[in-house]
Formats: structure tokens, sequence, C-alpha cells
């Protein structure tokens, strides 16, 4: 016949906490027995043991012994309302193990930081903000880059995520045509086209003069970030061919200018 209390020893026995454990939660009147022997000793009820069990499930959720007490004093139905918050919330926090993981995964296997998709949660700006704010930092005193905020600020608020968004997709677009394109000459009418489409990109931001692209060029070319980034759609040189097919047009710009100033004069 079952007995009809369980001793501390028989909680141990069936659950594997410790002795210490249902000492304190005792103490802190989290778990009290239900009777106690002529001796003194604790004797619990089944009631005390599902108790228990529930105290452990509220414990693997990482939530503080204040918080399990109040929520086992409640009606079974509040209890599975509050749960499932936390439901929600572990969902979230899954997910974002779940990025990380893949993140980290991918920077073992030798990608670059700069190409992760990291930095999506906390106060740590994402990469994307991160690399806005260092190209205002750097460049924010050029009249080219004043004239891109301007621009920018009067996208209304709302729609510029989307445009960003469209904007990158479109630039991850052109740099996999130029890493298709990549053993022609940079000079090559085909890769030309591409760089008028990559300029035509641009162009919805600020000026594309030759000024302004042959300062995109050298970037591409000597920046790591972009480095990286670039010679992710192609080989480790892509980054090198697109600057030469910049530079090219370019070169074909001023010439084009010139002479059509000396046809003028």
């Amino acid at each position: 016949m079952k007995k009809p209390y369980y001793t501390v020893k028989d909680m141990i026995t069936i659950t594997g906490v410790t002795k210490r454990t249902l000492h304190y939660y005792d103490e802190i009147h989290l778990l009290k027995p239900y009777s106690y022997s002529d001796k003194g000793y604790r004797l619990y009820n089944q009631e005390d043991l599902k108790k228990l069990r529930t105290i452990l499930l509220l414990k693997e959720l990482d939530l503080p012994l204040k918080e399990i007490a109040a929520i086992i004093q409640l009606p079974k139905q509040e209890q599975r309302t509050i749960l499932a918050g936390h439901y929600e919330a572990m969902q979230i926090k899954k997910q974002n193990l779940e990025r990380t993981l893949a993140n980290l995964n991918d920077f073992i296997s030798g990608k670059d930081i700069s190409n992760l998709d990291i930095f999506q949660e906390g106060s740590v700006l994402p990469l994307k903000e991160q690399y806005q704010m260092e190209a205002k930092y750097v460049y924010g005193d050029t009249d080219k880059y004043q004239e891109y905020e301007k621009n920018i600020k009067q996208i209304p608020e709302e729609e510029r995520a989307a445009v960003f968004e469209a904007f990158d997709q479109n630039m991850q677009d052109v740099f996999m045509q130029f890493a298709k394109l990549s053993e022609e000459s940079p000079a090559s009418e085909k890769v030309q086209q591409i760089v008028l489409e990559w300029k035509s990109y641009l162009e919805q931001f600020m000026i594309g003069d030759t000024e302004i692209m042959q300062c995109i060029a050298y970037t591409y070319k000597e920046d790591k970030s972009f480095k990286a980034y670039i010679n992710q759609f192609g080989n480790d040189t892509l980054n090198e061919f697109i600057h030469q097919a910049i530079l090219y047009h370019c070169e074909d710009e001023k010439l084009s200018h010139k002479n059509s100033k000396s046809i003028q004069d």
C-alpha cells in the first residue's frame, strides 16, 4: 500500500532536489509541508509533490523565486495566461540565439564580421547603422555628404527603411552582375553598362559626378569593410575590378566633357 505522505528523503528520491532546497523552500514559505511527524520531520502529500514539480518547471524558465511564489498562488487560468507571455518571450530569445549561433558559425568559417546579421537587439547599433555613423564621422564635413543627408531628409521617415532596403538589394544585384563579368575588361561595354546602373542607384541620393564616384571607387578598393562586403559576391579581387571599372567610366566622362567643351569653344 502506498504511503499517504512523503518524507524529505522520499521527495529527494522522487524528484532529485536536494535536502537543502526543500528546507529553504519551507523557510521562505514557497513550499511548506502539509504536516510534521511527532518527531518534527517534514511530511508532504501528493499536492505538495505536484506543487514542487510546478516550481521546478518555473525555475527552468529562469524566473526568480519571488515571482514563482506569486504565480503558484494564482488560479490555473491566470497561471496559464502569465506563462503564455513567458513562452512568447522565450520564443524571441530562441530566435535571437539561433541567429547568433548562425552568425558565430559564419564567423568561424571565415566570413568577415561586416557581412554578419548581428546587433539586431539591445543598445548596440545594427551594423548598417554603424556604417552610416562611421561614414558621417569620416565624410560628414564634406559637401557631398551634406547633400546626401539633405536628400535623405526629404524622404518621409516612414518610407526610409523601405528605400534603404531597396537600395541595398539593388547594390547587391549590381555587385553580383559585376562578379559575372569579372573575366571581362573593366572597359568593356557590358561592364560599363553595369557601372551606369550602379551610378543610377547612387543618384537617388546624390549627384553622381566624377569626384564622388572616384572617391567611392577608392573606398571600395582600400576600405577593409567594403572590400570584405563586395568580395563575398565574387572572388577576392572583385572590389579592385569594380574600382577599375568605375575609374574608367570617370576618365571617359572627363574626356567626353573636355571634347564637348572644345567643340563649343
